[in-house]
C-alpha cells in the first residue's frame, strides 16, 4: 500500500459518536505529525457540538464532503459496522488511507470486498483492534514468543455478562444487538476483540466450528455462543460466551496453557495479567493504560503512513477475525 506523501497525517473522522469522545479521536491531536482537522456526523447539532468541545475547526454532515476535503489526507471510520463497506469504498476511491472501527464489517464477505477495493486503489487499510498495541498484551506476546511458558498447548476464552435492566430498557436504541447493523449481537462487539487478540498471539485460525443460540429472548441476535478453533501454529482453542448470565457467574478470562506454565488475563480489564510456571508462585504483571486507549495503535498507523513503523492491525488481520466469528455463529439452534 502506498505511504502518505505528506509530512503529517491529517485526519477526518466519519461518525463522531461515543467511541470518539475519549478512546480514539482525541489521541489524533496528541501524536507527533498527526492532526484532527475535520469531523462528520449526519446530525448537525451533534457534530457542531463535538467540533466545539474538541476544538476541531471543520465539521460536515455529509461523508463525501469530508472525504473530498483537500486538507484531510486520512480517514477514520467510526460508524456502526453496517456503514463500513460503503464508506471504505468512498474513501478508497479518493485515494485516502483508512482506519476503520471494529468489527471490521458485518460479515467476512464484506471484509473481503473492503480489502479488494483498497488493494485496487492502492490505499492502506487498518482496523481498530487496538489491544494489539497495549503494553500488557505486547508483553504477553513477548513471553509467548520467547518460550516463557514452554510450548503452547491450548487457549480458552470464557466471557459471561449479565443482561442488565438498563440494556433491556434501551433495546430499541442499541445497534450492538441489531444484526442488520452490527452483524450479530454482543458476541460480534466483544468476542471480536478476544479472537483478534489470539490471532495476534498465535497467528490465523485455520479451522473453526461452533454453535449459537438465543436463550434469553430479549433481542433477535445470538446471546450465547460456544466454539472451538485451531491456529496455524498448532495451538487449539475454545470459547464460551454468554450475555444472559447470573451476576455470580460473570467472568472475563482468557487462559493460555503451555507445557511449562500458564498465563491468565482479562480482555476488558486493567493492564495486568498473571504468569505461573510449574513449581513456582504466581507472578503478577501491571501496566498503566493510556487515557486514550487507541493511542498506541494510532501511533503505529501514523508511523506506517509516514514510513517509520508498521501497524499490527490491518484489513487482512481484521478480516480473519470476522471469518472466525462467521464460523462460530453459523450453526444456530
Amino acid at each position: 500500500m502506498k505511504k502518505n506523501q505528506d509530512s503529517e497525517v491529517r485526519w477526518g473522522v466519519l461518525g463522531v459518536g461515543n467511541v470518539c469522545e475519549v478512546k480514539s479521536a482525541p489521541a489524533m491531536k496528541l501524536i507527533p505529525n498527526s492532526k484532527l482537522v475535520a469531523v462528520m456526523r449526519r446530525n448537525e447539532e451533534k457534530v457542531k457540538d463535538y467540533a466545539s468541545r474538541h476544538q476541531v475547526s471543520k465539521w460536515y454532515t455529509n461523508a463525501q464532503e469530508l472525504i473530498n476535503d483537500p486538507e484531510v489526507n486520512a480517514i477514520y471510520i467510526a460508524t456502526p459496522p453496517n456503514a463500513h463497506l460503503d464508506l471504505v469504498k468512498l474513501a478508497a476511491k479518493a485515494g485516502k488511507p483508512i482506519y476503520v472501527e471494529k468489527p471490521m464489517a458485518r460479515t467476512y464477505a464484506e471484509c473481503q470486498e473492503m480489502i479488494q477495493i483498497c488493494e485496487s486503489e492502492n490505499v492502506s487499510l487498518f482496523v481498530a483492534y487496538y489491544r494489539r498495541a497495549l503494553p500488557h498484551f505486547v508483553k504477553i506476546k513477548q513471553i509467548l514468543e520467547e518460550g516463557g511458558i514452554g510450548e503452547i498447548r491450548t487457549v480458552h476464552i470464557n466471557l459471561k455478562q449479565v443482561l442488565t435492566p438498563t440494556i433491556v430498557a434501551n433495546l430499541d436504541n442499541n445497534w450492538r444487538i441489531d444484526p442488520e447493523i452490527a452483524g450479530g449481537g454482543y458476541f460480534f462487539d466483544l468476542a471480536s476483540h478476544q479472537l483478534d487478540l489470539l490471532d495476534f498471539f498465535f497467528g490465523s485460525v485455520t479451522k473453526a466450528t461452533g454453535f449459537s443460540s438465543n436463550q434469553g429472548g430479549a433481542y433477535e441476535a445470538e446471546d450465547i455462543v460456544t466454539g472451538s478453533f485451531v491456529f496455524e501454529s498448532g495451538v487449539l482453542g475454545t470459547g464460551n460466551w454468554c450475555f444472559t448470565s447470573s451476576q455470580n457467574s460473570e467472568i472475563d478470562e482468557i487462559i493460555i496453557y503451555g507445557n511449562k506454565g500458564t498465563i491468565r488475563f482479562e480482555t476488558f480489564g486493567q493492564g495486568e495479567f498473571t504468569l505461573q510456571l510449574d513449581n513456582r508462585p504466581i507472578e503478577k504483571f501491571y501496566f498503566d493504560l493510556p487515557k486514550h486507549i487507541q493511542q498506541p495503535l494510532i501511533e503505529t498507523i501514523v508511523g506506517e503512513l509516514l514510513g517509520t513503523s508498521t501497524c499490527p492491525s490491518t484489513g487482512i488481520t481484521g478480516a480473519r477475525t470476522n471469518w472466525v466469528m462467521d464460523q462460530l455463529v453459523k450453526n444456530r439452534s
